[in-house]
C-alpha cells in the first residue's frame, strides 16, 4: 500500500510556521510512534510547541482499534480545528493508515492525512502540509528499526521500549494486522543498544511491548526469542528494571520464568490477555487455549514465581457468546485470581473475520456482563493488593499530588497508565525511585510510608 496526494486546496493558501504540537491517542505503541514522529520532525527543523495554541501544525496521532478509539479519535480532529481554525491539522496514526481516502474525502477538517507505515516521510507530509498542500500519504511498512526519539511522553526514567510491529495471530475480532501488517521483528542487537542508549539516559523502567512479545523472533528467527532478548539485556551493567507487556498466552515462552528468578531486573509481571475461556467462543476468535490450558499456565507462573503479578483483558460480548459461555468465563475468572483485569465489550470492525458471524450479542447484554466482570473483579483485585500489606516496596515516584504532602509511583505490580498506583506519604521528586511499606489498600492503590534514608 502506498498511497500519495499532494492537493492543495484553494482555501489554505499561506505557509503555515514550523511549528507543531502532537495530540496522543491510543496505546504504548502509539506513543513510541508519537514520540518518533517529533523526533523525526525536530531533526527537520520543526519546534515543537507544549500547546497547541498557535503552532502552525496539530499532529492528532490516531487509534483505529476499536468503535470508541476511534470516534475519539475524530472528535479531536473536530475539536482541534474548531479552537484553533488557524492551525492545520495533520490526522496521522493507525485511523489515518486505515481510512485515508474516506478521511480525505468526507473529513474536511483533516488538513492531511499521513498513516504510520513509514514514520521516516512525517516531514515530508508536515512541509507538503505547511507550505498549503493537502498530503494524503500512506506508505508502504517499512522494515522494523530503532526509532529516534529524543523526548519521551511518559512519567521520568520511564519508557516504552518496542520490540516488533504488527501481529499475525489473526485473532478474527482484531483489526491490528489490517492497520500495521504481519509481525516484524527488530534484531535482538537492535533492541538491545536502543537500551543500553536509554538506560544511559536514566531510565529505571524499560516496558517492553509490541502486539504479542511471545511471538518476538518467530517471523525473522523462525523461533522465540524473547528468552535471548531477555538474557542479551540482563548483560547491561546497570540499576535498571525490565518489565513484559503484552504476551499471547497460546504461546508463552516458559524459559522467561528462569530468566525472571535468576534476575530481580527482570520484573515478575505478567500481562496475558486471556480474552475468553468458554472453548466455542475462544475457536471463534480463532484461538488455540483454553480454560484448563490458561489456568496451567498461570499455576506454573506462581509455582516459579510466587509474588508474580498477573493481567489480563476479558472480551465479551463476542458474536455468538451465550450465557453459558459467559458463565465458563466467570468461572474462569473467580479461579484464575488475576491481580488486574480489564473487560471490554467486543467492537464490530470491518474486514475482520468476525465481522460476518451470525449471534450478535445486543449491546446492552454485553455491556450488562462487562459489568459483571467488573463487579467481580473489584474483591479479588484489593485481596490480591492485601498481600502486599506490611511489605516493603521498590517504588518509582510519577508525579508529587498538588497541594499536598503525599506523592504516586508504582511498584513493580503496577504497569504504566493501566493498573492503580502507590500513594506515598511525602512530596517527592519525580523519577525517583525510594523503598517504601504498605500499610493500607484503598480500592485499586495501596498506600505506603517511605523509609527513611
Amino acid at each position: 500500500m502506498n498511497r500519495t496526494s499532494l492537493e492543495a486546496p484553494p482555501e489554505i493558501a499561506a505557509e503555515a510556521p514550523r511549528t507543531f504540537w502532537i495530540d496522543l491517542h491510543g496505546c504504548a505503541k502509539n506513543q513510541v510512534d508519537a514520540e518518533e514522529i517529533r523526533a523525526r520532525l525536530e531533526a527537520a527543523g520543526w519546534i515543537a510547541q507544549d500547546g497547541p495554541k498557535g503552532a502552525g501544525i496539530l499532529v492528532v496521532n490516531t487509534c483505529g482499534f476499536i468503535e470508541s478509539a476511534k470516534k475519539e479519535s475524530l472528535d479531536a480532529v473536530l475539536d482541534l480545528k474548531a479552537r484553533y481554525p488557524g492551525s492545520r491539522i495533520l490526522m496521522a496514526g493507525c485511523l489515518a493508515q486505515r481510512y485515508p481516502e474516506d478521511l480525505a474525502a468526507e473529513l474536511p477538517e483533516a488538513d492531511g492525512i499521513f498513516g504510520n507505515g513509514d514514520l521516516a516521510r512525517i516531514a515530508e507530509a508536515a512541509e507538503t502540509l505547511r507550505r498549503g498542500g493537502r498530503p494524503v500519504l500512506v506508505p508502504e511498512a517499512a522494515p522494523p528499526a530503532r526509532p529516534p526519539r529524543t523526548t519521551l511522553f511518559s512519567y521520568p526514567r520511564s519508557a516504552y521500549l518496542k520490540i516488533s510491529e504488527g501481529c499475525s495471530n489473526r485473532c478474527s475480532y482484531c483489526a491490528i494486522p489490517l492497520i500495521r501488517g504481519d509481525a516484524r521483528s527488530r534484531a535482538v542487537e537492535d533492541v538491545a543498544a536502543e537500551a543500553r542508549d536509554l538506560v544511559s539516559r536514566g531510565i529505571f523502567e524499560l516496558n517492553l511491548i509490541g502486539q504479542d512479545l511471545g511471538a518476538y523472533g518467530l517471523d525473522s528467527l523462525g523461533r522465540p526469542a524473547l528468552p535471548e532478548l531477555l538474557g542479551e539485556l540482563c548483560r547491561i551493567e546497570a540499576d535498571f528494571r525490565i518489565r513484559m507487556l503484552y504476551i499471547h498466552p497460546d504461546h508463552f515462552p516458559d524459559p522467561v520464568l528462569d530468566l525472571c528468578s535468576r534476575d530481580p531486573r527482570i520484573l515478575p509481571y505478567f500481562d496475558l490477555p486471556f480474552q475468553h475461556a468458554s472453548g466455542p467462543v475462544l475457536k471463534a476468535m480463532n484461538r488455540r487455549g483454553d480454560a484448563e490450558t490458561y489456568l496451567g499456565l498461570i499455576g506454573r507462573i506462581r509455582d516459579r514465581l510466587p509474588e508474580a503479578v498477573l493481567r489480563s483483558t476479558f472480551l465479551v460480548g463476542f458474536p455468538g457468546e451465550t450465557d453459558e459461555d459467559f458463565e465458563a468465563l466467570r468461572d474462569f475468572q473467580d479461579r484464575a485470581r488475576l491481580t488486574w483485569l480489564g473487560a471490554f465489550e467486543y467492537s464490530r470492525e470491518e474486514d475482520t473475520p468476525a465481522a460476518a458471524l451470525k449471534g450478535r450479542v445486543s449491546r446492552k447484554t454485553a455491556s450488562e456482563r462487562r459489568r459483571r466482570v467488573e463487579e467481580a473483579q473489584r474483591p479479588i483485585t484489593e485481596e490480591a493488593l492485601r498481600g502486599f500489606l506490611g511489605r516493603e516496596l521498590e517504588v518509582l515516584v510519577e508525579e508529587p499530588v498538588e497541594g499536598e504532602e503525599l506523592s504516586l509511583g508504582r511498584s513493580y505490580a503496577q504497569a504504566p497508565e493501566v493498573d492503580g498506583l502507590v500513594v506515598l506519604n511525602a512530596r517527592l521528586e519525580p523519577g525517583l525511585v525510594v523503598r517504601a511499606r504498605v500499610v493500607a489498600v484503598n480500592g485499586v492503590d495501596m498506600e505506603a510510608v517511605v523509609r527513611k534514608q
